[in-house]
C-alpha cells in the first residue's frame, strides 16, 4: 500500500466483478461513471493478474488502480492459466465457482491495508465480500450486472428448487407464485440438482451472504423492470439501486481485415434485412441443432452474419470445422451473399449499430440483450443456460423477441423449419414482426433517457447509492 493512501482520508471504492468475461465490462463501465460523478474519487478493480492483463481501462483523472490477486487453478484441479469461465468447459464451471472461493484470505488482505473509508461493490458470485465488509466497517455493495427478473428468478430457483416438487412440467415459484416456469426452462445442472450437490451448495452459501449486503445494484432501468426490482427487494431485504443500462464502454473501431470485411459486408446491404447470429463468449449449441439452425436459415432466404463457435462440448481453441455445417453451406450461401460466417470474435456493438441489422439471434444473456435493444434491433431466443431462460421470459412478454428453441441438450430438438419461420415473422412484413420493431424502438428510447442527463433514472439511481454511501 503507497504512504500516501494510508494516510489519505478520500473514500476508495473497491469493485471485484466475478472471473467472466460477461460480467467485467458492466464493472469497467461503472468505474468509469464513479470517476465523472466523483472526480478525484480512488477506484481499485481488483481480480487475476491474467484478466488484469487483458482488460482496457477507461481513461480516468486519477487513473482507476488494479489490484492482482494470486489464483492458481492447477490446485483446484482445472487447467493451468484458466483465470476465466472462457477457459473451461461447462462441466468444469462448478469446480471453478468452488476455487474461485479461494481468493478471500489474499481479498481480505488488501482490504485491510487500506485507511480510508472503503466501499465494496462485488458481484453476487463473491457474496462473501459481504462479511469481509462488516469485519472491516466498509459499506457493501452486491452489483448484478444481469437483470432483476432474470437474477430473481435464477436465485429462487436455486433456493427452493422448485421442479423437485411438482409432478407436472409446469410449477409456480413458492416466492413468486405468479412465475410459472417450464421444465425446459430449467438448465441441466438445476435440473440434476438435489439440494446436497455441489452446484447446490454453493448457491445455499451465495443466496444467505447475499442477504448481508447493504445495497443492491442493478444493470437495469427502473422504467422496465420494476417488478423485478420489487422482486429482487424481496429476495434480498434491501433497496435496489437500478443502474443501467451498464454497457462495455464503446471501443475504437478497430482497423483490422476482418472487422472491416464484416462492416464492408454489412454496407452491401439495405436497413434492417440482415439476421446476427451470436451465442455469446463461452456458449454454443450441439451439432444436430447447428446443422437445423444453418438449414433453417438457408430456407429463410434472409441474409445473415453468423459468429460461429465449435459445437457443445468440442474446444474452441481448436477452431472451427467445415464438416459441422451441412455440405457446401458456406459456399452456397457466401456466393449469394446472403452469408457471412465469422470464426471467433466479431465486433457485436458495430454489428447492432449498424443500419443493416434486422435482428438479433440470441443466447438471451444480458449483455447481449442490452446491446441488441439500446439499438432497437428485436431478438431471436434461444437460451442456453443460467438465467438466459428468465431473461427470455422477460423480452417475450416485453413483446421484442420471439424464441425459437431452448438449450443445447441432446433433448432439445430445433428443427429447420421453426428457424425459417422464426426469422421470417420477426424480419419480414409481418404484422408481429412490425410491432416488435416498434416496441424495440421505445425500450431503445427509454434505456437512453434513463442516462440522459443528470434527471435520468439511472443517474439519480447511482447518486442516490453515493448518498448512502457519503460518497
Amino acid at each position: 500500500m503507497a504512504a500516501e493512501e494510508a494516510g489519505s482520508r478520500d473514500p476508495h471504492v473497491v469493485l471485484f466483478p466475478f472471473l467472466a468475461r460477461g460480467h467485467i465490462p458492466a464493472f469497467l463501465r461503472l468505474a468509469g461513471l464513479l470517476h465523472e460523478l466523483r472526480p478525484g474519487i480512488t477506484v481499485t478493480l481488483v481480480s487475476t493478474a491474467r484478466i488484469l492483463d487483458s482488460i482496457s481501462l477507461p481513461p480516468t483523472n486519477p487513473p482507476i488502480r488494479l489490484h492482482a490477486l494470486p489464483f492458481a487453478p492447477a490446485d483446484h484441479g482445472l487447467p493451468p492459466g484458466a483465470d476465466s469461465l472462457a477457459d473451461l468447459h461447462v462441466h468444469q464451471f462448478i469446480t471453478f465457482f468452488q476455487a474461485s472461493e479461494s481468493l478471500r484470505p489474499a481479498f481480505e488482505a488488501f482490504v485491510s491495508g487500506i485507511r480510508s473509508p472503503v466501499c465494496i461493490v462485488a458481484d453476487a458470485f463473491f457474496a462473501w465480500t459481504a462479511d469481509v465488509a462488516r469485519a472491516h466497517r466498509a459499506f457493501h455493495a452486491v452489483f448484478l450486472t444481469g437483470g432483476a427478473f432474470g437474477f430473481a428468478v435464477f436465485f429462487s430457483v436455486w433456493e427452493h428448487l422448485p421442479h423437485r416438487l411438482a409432478a407436472g412440467d409446469e410449477f409456480p415459484l413458492s416466492d413468486f407464485p405468479t412465475v410459472v416456469l417450464h421444465r425446459t426452462q430449467i438448465p441441466r445442472y438445476m435440473l440434476a440438482a438435489t439440494g446436497s450437490d455441489p452446484w447446490s451448495a454453493f448457491f445455499r452459501r451465495v443466496i444467505p451472504l447475499c442477504r448481508k449486503t447493504d445495497a443492491v445494484l442493478v444493470n437495469t432501468v427502473q422504467e422496465l423492470e420494476s417488478s423485478g426490482l420489487d422482486m429482487l427487494r424481496r429476495t434480498f431485504g434491501v433497496q435496489p439501486w437500478p443502474i443501467g443500462p451498464i454497457l462495455a464502454a464503446p471501443t475504437t473501431p478497430s482497423d483490422s481485415h476482418d472487422d472491416a470485411g464484416i462492416i464492408r459486408w454489412l454496407d452491401a446491404h439495405p436497413p434492417r434485412s440482415v439476421l446476427y447470429i451470436s451465442f455469446g463468449s463461452q456458449n454454443s449449441i450441439n451439432a444436430d441443432q447447428m446443422t437445423e439452425l444453418a438449414l433453417g436459415l438457408e430456407a429463410s432466404g434472409r441474409p445473415f452474419l453468423w459468429v460461429l463457435r465449435p459445437p457443445l462440448g468440442l474446444d474452441a481453441k481448436d477452431g472451427f470445422k467445415p464438416e459441422w455445417l451441412p455440405a457446401g453451406f458456406e459456399e452456397r450461401t457466401a456466393g449469394a451473399k446472403r452469408g457471412l460466417l465469422v470464426r471467433g470474435w466479431a465486433p457485436q456493438m458495430r454489428i447492432l449499430a449498424h443500419p443493416s441489422t434486422g435482428a438479433f439471434m440470441s443466447h438471451c444473456g444480458w449483455n447481449s440483450i442490452l446491446e441488441s435493444l439500446c439499438h432497437g434491433v428485436p431478438v431471436i431466443g434461444w437460451p442456453l443456460g443460467a438465467e438466459q431462460f428468465f431473461n427470455a421470459m422477460l423480452v417475450v412478454e416485453w413483446g421484442v423477441c420471439v424464441e425459437v428453441a431452448r438449450g443445447n441438450m441432446e433433448s432439445s430438438v430445433v428443427a429447420m423449419g421453426a428457424v425459417a419461420d422464426a426469422v421470417g415473422t420477426v424480419m419480414g412484413e409481418t404484422e408481429k414482426g412490425g410491432e416488435m420493431r416498434r416496441k424495440a424502438e421505445v425500450i431503445a428510447r427509454a434505456m437512453a433517457v434513463a442516462w440522459e442527463g443528470p434527471r435520468g433514472s439511472s443517474a439519480v439511481s447511482l447518486e442516490g447509492f453515493l448518498g448512502c454511501v457519503e460518497i
